[in-house]
């Protein structure tokens, strides 16, 4: 949790109150996970966001104690938001919520920086658990994804081809804009540059990745689960 001191002990840790923001693109999910958190007398809501680019602004902006990341975001995806706030804020831990599970993904999220893992399949039970888990600087994992890492699944894997280049944050952030069908001129405004250097970004992307098309783009964008299918 934030700003806490050597000294302080674990009871008082978990009588304080916990600062949560959390995101998803529908409106009755947010709904949903207000309720869910509302419940949690520890919880105090300080904001909530509906893509991953207005979530990392509005974390770096109130520096709360929990984001709670959807993996599938418009703007920008729900790993690349957790590296941003693991990056950009001074101790927000990162709980992500996803219907997904696989060892790539789980391994590709704790590399980012997350320190919860929750399935929405696992919502109602696991979420509130996982803000206080992880509020408190304890790791938590949906109890398959758990399995999953005491099976020794987050160890380094052996990669090959596209998953050894490595891209800057502004590329990934440009390849998510364009593979959701952005212009040149609307990526540029998505990121407040010009659109010279979008193009720029853009023609580095195709070349790096070996890519001819932006279709090629979108099905490399799915692969490595920046947008979902």
């Amino acid at each position: 949790m934030n700003n806490v001191s050597q000294n302080t002990t674990w009871e008082e840790i978990a009588r304080r109150r916990i600062r949560v923001i959390f995101a998803d693109d529908h409106f009755v999910v947010r709904q949903g996970l207000r309720v869910l958190l509302q419940e949690e007398p520890r919880c105090e809501i300080v904001g909530e966001a509906n893509t991953g680019r207005e979530l990392v602004e509005k974390t770096v902006a109130l520096q709360p104690d929990v984001a709670i990341v959807d993996l599938r975001m418009p703007e920008l995806n729900g790993l690349e938001a957790t590296r941003q706030i693991r990056d950009r804020t001074t101790g927000t831990e990162v709980v992500v919520l996803t219907m997904h599970e696989s060892d790539e993904l789980v391994r590709d999220l704790l590399r980012a920086g997350a320190m919860g893992y929750v399935l929405k399949s696992d919502t109602a039970r696991d979420l509130v658990l996982a803000v206080r888990s992880v509020a408190e600087g304890r790791p938590f994992f949906t109890s398959s994804v758990a399995r999953m890492v005491l099976k020794g699944y987050i160890e380094p894997a052996a990669c090959s081809g596209e998953d050894d280049v490595e891209l800057t944050p502004r590329e990934r952030e440009v390849v998510q804009l364009l593979a959701e069908g952005r212009s040149n001129k609307e990526v540029a405004s998505a990121l407040g540059i010009s659109v010279k250097t979008a193009e720029t970004h853009r023609a580095h992307v195709m070349r790096t990745l070996a890519l001819n098309s932006i279709c090629d783009l979108v099905h490399y964008a799915v692969r490595q689960n920046i947008i979902e299918a």
